[in-house]
């Protein structure tokens, strides 16, 4: 029998299907952050339960910590505060490793997981985030939980979780010259929508997906969740192999090459049978940049912004209508004709180290619009390290940009790093919802490299011709 990549893991890690109720899988990695987790402990607390494989559970404060100099300050918003001062308290209490302010290792979660080499092929991994779906670039089936799940998962090492449905996304003839990974997620999602997804597990294949680099892969993955999927995955190579060499908590030698045999045999079988399949034309892609309040309202550089009336479904219409009105843009507007206030470079999306080197290669020389306030903040402090190493802050820094510390920052408004009403933003993140940077705050979601060049230049420009 011919089996995809998600069923191999799956059936791998199936603990029991009792009649009348959701399987039970096992969790190979279990990743904590201070705002889905407090209730969770509480509940074990309540119970009077440990936390059953404490090992195999690590944490980090990454989405409420300011990323200026005062994140090692008392925080000032009470809740925000609360939430990473208990997770403190937890990580105590239960015995998990934290990834605190002042460790070298902390960053986003959804960074500093294969950073360290904790995300391996072949895993489940859960975490009390959507973009859990990060990890699934490594050839690992990881997904996005609840907080109820969070403590089962605490509890017990295991997940009761129903069986999705399997996806193909095939990406058929070469990528050109200047199109980002961010590209082509942002063109998967505008042509199967942001519920195209729905109860799906996503396995991306194609020599264009074969031909990304590892970040690139993230991003693939990590904007799964975009398009309404479960989780995205992409199988282990040796692109995979060679980036984890050398990671921390990735063995080495011997064990390294038994486990890179071991995790080649993970891809989907040659006959295997998908739920759906879908084919994106590389050779129609170009820079995309999102017009309205979904990563679904997306459009080529080249192109304007729609009309209402250019969508048949009367839905779309309206939500068509209704999203112009909230980004205040004008239908039939070029989209390089649209001028921005802020520029953020960040999230766990577009943070890691070959993002920056990205953004790095288009602002050299240049400097930052007199119009625009522009901010970068590394995944990690790792990350961030590095970068300076190879003195990229200074790139950054003297074309205008401020370069500030690792978190979630301005990626959903949760902390001090927000948008103004009305303030609009070349975004690298993920989401572009209402009031997602900032109450009133409208973002465009695009490449590193595109973020970058509308910094310079005020609003969004073409990367291949600029």
């Amino acid at each position: 029998m011919s089996d995809t990549m998600f069923e191999k893991i799956w059936d791998q890690h199936l603990v029991a299907e009792p009649s009348g109720q959701p399987p039970l899988l096992y969790i190979d990695l279990h990743l904590v952050h201070e705002v889905t987790s407090p209730q969770a402990f509480e509940g074990l607390r309540i119970k009077g339960r440990k936390v059953h494989r404490p090992e195999l559970t690590i944490s980090t404060v990454d989405h409420n910590i300011p990323t200026d100099n005062t994140r090692s300050e008392e925080i000032k918003d009470p809740i925000a505060r609360q939430q990473v001062e208990t997770l403190r308290k937890n990580c105590r209490d239960f015995g998990i490793t934290l990834y605190d302010v002042d460790n070298a290792a902390q960053g986003i979660v959804h960074v500093i997981g294969p950073e360290q080499g904790y995300t391996q092929p072949g895993m489940t991994i859960v975490c009390g985030d959507s973009h859990t779906s990060t990890h699934g670039a490594f050839g690992a089936l990881a997904f996005g939980i609840g907080t109820s799940e969070v403590e089962h998962v605490l509890a017990t090492q295991t997940l009761r979780q129903n069986k999705p449905k399997t996806m193909q996304i095939n990406f058929i003839n070469d990528l050109p010259d200047g199109i980002a990974a961010k590209d082509m997620i942002l063109a998967t999602i505008g042509q199967i929508g942001t519920a195209g997804g729905t109860g799906h597990v996503i396995e991306y294949t194609g020599e264009a997906i074969k031909s990304l680099d590892m970040e690139g892969r993230m991003t693939i993955c990590n904007m799964s969740i975009e398009a309404g999927a479960r989780a995205g995955m992409i199988a282990p190579d040796e692109t995979t192999f060679n980036w984890m060499k050398g990671k921390k908590f990735v063995p080495s030698g011997t064990v390294f090459e038994r486990l890179t045999e071991k995790w080649s045999e993970l891809k989907s079988d040659d006959g295997c049978e998908y739920d759906s399949i879908i084919e994106i034309d590389c050779s129609k892609l170009e820079p995309y940049v999102s017009w309205g309040t979904n990563p679904g309202q997306v459009s080529k550089i080249s192109d304007r912004v729609p009309f209402p009336d250019d969508y048949e479904d009367e839905v779309d219409r309206d939500s068509t209508s209704r999203a112009l009105e909230y980004m205040g843009l004008k239908s039939g507007t070029r989209m390089d004709d649209i001028k921005v206030d802020r520029v953020f470079i960040g999230s766990c999306t577009n943070a890691r180290l070959q993002d920056l080197r990205d953004a790095a290669k288009i602002i050299e020389g240049k400097k930052v619009s007199k119009n625009v306030r522009a901010q970068i903040m590394p995944g990690s402090t790792l990350t961030k390290f590095q970068a300076e190493k190879e003195g990229i802050d200074s790139i950054f820094i003297q074309a205008g940009f401020e370069w500030r510390n690792s978190g979630c920052s301005m990626c959903l408004g949760m902390n001090p790093d927000i948008l103004l009403p009305g303030e609009r933003c070349a975004s690298t993140s993920n989401r572009n919802f209402e009031g997602r940077q900032g109450k009133g705050g409208r973002t465009h979601l695009v490449s590193p490299a595109m973020a970058a060049a509308a910094a310079v230049e005020g609003h969004f420009v073409d990367v291949r011709k600029w």
